[in-house]
């Protein structure tokens, strides 16, 4: 069962919705490429609903890569807001 969905907006963001709210990710498009900041970046930066996540968004997260053909970096500088 997924926890969250997945949505590229224009501005080079990808939404990431889950049960009690949203974030976003960083979302290239030269060569489209999502930005996860690693597990202890994301549990000090994310939503307090979202902080125990990261496996599950991590997981989701690379499907849902493979699927539109991008490429998936965990990176400790990567963003999210």
């Amino acid at each position: 069962m997924s926890v969250f969905e997945f949505k590229a907006r224009w501005k080079e963001e990808l939404v990431c919705t889950g049960p009690h709210g949203s974030f976003v990710l960083e979302l290239p498009m030269g060569r489209l490429t999502a930005y996860l900041p690693s597990e202890e970046v994301f549990r000090s930066n994310a939503p307090s609903w979202a902080s125990d996540l990261w496996p599950q968004l991590r997981e989701e997260l690379e499907l849902w890569c493979v699927t539109h053909q991008a490429a998936l970096v965990v990176d400790s500088t990567a963003r999210i807001y």
